[in-house]
């Protein structure tokens, strides 16, 4: 049963920095450095959009949430995973980082030890984003078209709010389940089963 209370959806902090400030991918992985105690973006613009941490129960069920994506990572052996302190540059330029993230092995292999090191210029093959309680709907949504359509193959966004999961794949339109007790994708992530038993 979900005992999400009603909290109010909080708008992350979006600062216009181009032209006035241009950052280098180097210059923004140590800006993000010196500020650890936030999750930072940058948009394909230039925007730099900070976040608060997340709150403890949405941290509890991200945890169990890519506890299931790392057991069956580590069983599989095809591919890498992430979790939600990642930051991957996009083909766009824009810098992002989902809840979890996996990526499959030869796709990795093909980065440079540097590239590896920072925000590795790589579009995950797949990600979820899990919406705490405050996040806006709309903002998360926006943020997995983004992905799709810089090369991701499979985005999932949990909506625990309404108990809902859409579903982005390329050139389909958005999929949508109501309560669903698992998710699975076999042409992406074969094997894997997401319980969402304890994720509700």
């Amino acid at each position: 049963m979900n005992t999400t209370l009603a909290v109010p959806e909080i708008s992350p902090l979006v600062l216009q920095m181009s032209p006035a400030i241009e950052m280098t991918d180097e210059q923004f992985f140590d800006f993000c450095q010196q500020n650890r105690d936030y999750r930072i973006e940058r948009t394909a613009k230039g925007e730099v959009i900070i976040m608060s941490p997340t709150g403890s129960e949405t941290g509890n069920r991200n945890f169990d949430l890519i506890f299931q994506l790392g057991l069956w990572t580590r069983q599989n052996k095809t591919g890498i995973g992430f979790d939600s302190s990642t930051g991957f540059t996009l083909p766009n330029g824009s810098i992002k980082s989902s809840d979890a993230a996996w990526i499959r092995l030869e796709k990795w292999h093909n980065l440079t030890p540097e590239q590896q090191q920072k925000f590795a210029p790589i579009c995950p093959d797949f990600v979820v984003e899990l919406r705490s309680p405050s996040d806006n709907l709309k903002r998360l949504q926006d943020k997995l078209q983004d992905y799709i359509e810089q090369g991701t193959l499979l985005g999932w966004l949990i909506d625990r709010k309404h108990q809902q999961v859409y579903i982005y794949r390329p050139n389909q339109p958005v999929g949508c389940l109501t309560q669903p007790t698992t998710l699975s994708e076999e042409s992406v992530l074969p094997g894997f089963v997401l319980d969402l038993s304890t994720i509700w």
